[in-house]
């Protein structure tokens, strides 16, 4: 009777057992990747880095004060007889000082940490899902599909993006949603469909797929249960160097004023580059108002990119231990 109750469980069942024992085996092999976690534990930090803004403004801080936007601090009469005004270096009371107009530095640095996982995780997504949907189709069909298709890839990889953002921001409001919504359309249509239909040729060969077929099943079927499943690992690879895409480009875009944002890591550079603090001796002596801004920049472009290295580790045939 035990005999027979293990080989009659449930079909559920049975899937959540594999997909446990493959997580495991996955995450074995991205924590032996040495660059994985240490790029996830980076993203788990400015994770929760920018969720503490909020609880921060709401219980600590004095909205007045740090609001990223609108705050002002009046220096002390003690910083006004030292010759000290705005930008106010580093202090007990503002840990990474003040910005030439009085507003604290850490809680921009704070407040903008949620608006770039917005726009780099958000366009990513896009891009994912449209190069993971188009690539599936074109390789599925082939013919003229695939050839219309593989042709616009072409044309969108030697599109010149930033210099069509830049023409872009003259012509529409360019904020944080809309650029998000144009890189993600226009990345769904690029090199990420070539790779990922070259992934979706060697799976429309298996013979489960011809097995599909002899049974009935629809086209749809076919592509959405057995092509794009399969698919999923290396389209979530390519989704985490796509993150990376997007912060920059947003950082490029803050930097010469061409974004309609409240507040960003380009913007804070932006802003320190228009009052003057990045030329000379300004640039060691007031290092509060450009080095967090971006460092905090190159340090989640590049944990994005050591989290996609170390889950190539586990896509990648050649890379994959056995």
């Amino acid at each position: 009777m035990e005999a027979a109750q293990v080989r009659y469980q449930p079909l559920w069942r049975v899937r959540l057992g594999l997909m446990r024992k493959s997580l495991a085996t996955n995450w074995e092999l991205f924590r032996d990747s040495k660059i994985g976690p240490i790029g996830l534990a980076i993203i788990l930090f400015f994770g929760i880095f920018g969720a503490l803004h909020p609880l921060l403004m709401s219980t600590v801080w004095d909205a007045a004060i740090y609001d990223p936007v609108t705050g002002y601090d009046f220096p002390t009469d003690a910083q006004l007889k030292q010759g000290l005004t705005h930008p106010l270096p580093p202090s007990t009371k503002h840990l990474l000082g003040t910005d030439p107009w009085g507003r604290d530095i850490l809680s921009q640095l704070m407040y903008s940490t949620r608006a770039e996982f917005f726009l780099g995780v958000f366009a990513a997504f896009v891009t994912v899902f449209i190069g993971t949907l188009i690539g599936a189709i074109s390789a599925y069909y082939g013919g003229f599909t695939d050839t219309f298709f593989m042709r616009l890839a072409d044309v969108v990889m030697l599109f010149p993006l930033l210099a069509f953002l830049i023409v872009l921001s003259a012509m529409i409001n360019l904020n944080l949603y809309t650029l998000a919504i144009v890189i993600g359309v226009i990345g769904g249509f690029g090199g990420i469909t070539v790779v990922l239909k070259s992934q979706a040729l060697t799976i429309k060969v298996k013979p489960y797929i011809e097995a599909a077929k002899v049974s009935g099943g629809s086209h749809l079927h076919i592509i959405t249960t057995h092509i794009i499943p399969n698919v999923l690992p290396l389209s979530f690879l390519y989704m985490m160097f796509n993150v990376t895409g997007a912060i920059f480009t947003e950082a490029v875009l803050s930097f010469f004023g061409l974004m309609n944002i409240q507040m960003s890591w380009g913007l804070m550079v932006e802003m320190a580059n228009i009052s003057g603090y990045l030329v000379g001796d300004a640039v060691t002596k007031y290092w509060w108002l450009f080095w967090p801004a971006s460092l905090s920049i190159s340090l989640l472009c590049t944990a994005f990119y050591l989290v996609g290295r170390g889950i190539d580790e586990i896509v990648n045939p050649r890379l994959r231990k056995r």
